[in-house]
């Protein structure tokens, strides 16, 4: 029972309490880049939970054997083997997709996020509670991808998920669909969350 609970709260924690982008602001440039629209902002989320679930399991069972001075240069090669798999993937299956996410895929092996469980869980425990522990982050990091994405394009476009779902009456906002629009949304989102956090807390 003790076990589960604790999977479970390793889980949420990615969702809420340590949510890469609302609390920790890992991987920010993605978050900026990409959520002109839901759909490139969802496969860059899925992406990342792909990197990050496999390079987890990877860190997990090499654990014992890394050494001090090589676990950096290990997690970055590990890392860089499923980004390179998931860029290729894209460019395959996606090319349109792949084109519009640009460089942002192949960066995301210098993702804090994914170094930084790597290095906080991964490389400490085993296989499961990394599996865990990597869904709920990537979760998380998705949600909020494509929080931030869906508000943009309704008011950039009227659309969400490429389907027009604003009245025809409605005046789409320009600037959402720039970076500017980015910044404020992502200040407004973070600061909602702020204040959510504290009557929580209080």
């Amino acid at each position: 029972m003790a076990e589960t609970s604790s999977k479970i709260q390793t889980f949420t924690a990615g969702l809420w309490k340590e949510n890469p982008v609302l609390r920790l602001l890992l991987g920010m440039c993605p978050v900026l880049a990409v959520t002109a629209a839901v759909k490139p902002a969802l496969t860059m989320g899925l992406s990342v939970i792909f990197v990050l679930v496999c390079s987890n399991i990877v860190v997990s069972l090499m654990r014992n054997l890394l050494k001090p001075h090589l676990r950096i240069l290990m997690f970055t090669l590990t890392i860089a083997t499923f980004v390179t798999i998931a860029d290729l993937y894209l460019k395959a299956f996606m090319p349109e997709m792949s084109s519009s996410l640009g460089p942002y895929i192949p960066l995301i092996i210098v993702n804090c996020i994914i170094i930084c469980r790597a290095e906080a869980c991964a490389s400490k425990n085993g296989i499961l509670i990394s599996i865990v522990d990597a869904l709920g982050m990537g979760l998380g990091f998705t949600a909020t991808l494509v929080l931030l994405a869906g508000i943009r394009e309704l008011l950039a476009t009227g659309m969400f998920f490429e389907i027009a779902v604003m009245p025809k009456w409605f005046v789409p906002w320009a600037a959402m669909g720039m970076p500017v629009g980015a910044f404020i949304t992502l200040g407004l989102i973070l600061g909602g969350a702020n204040i959510i956090s504290k009557k929580v807390a209080a």
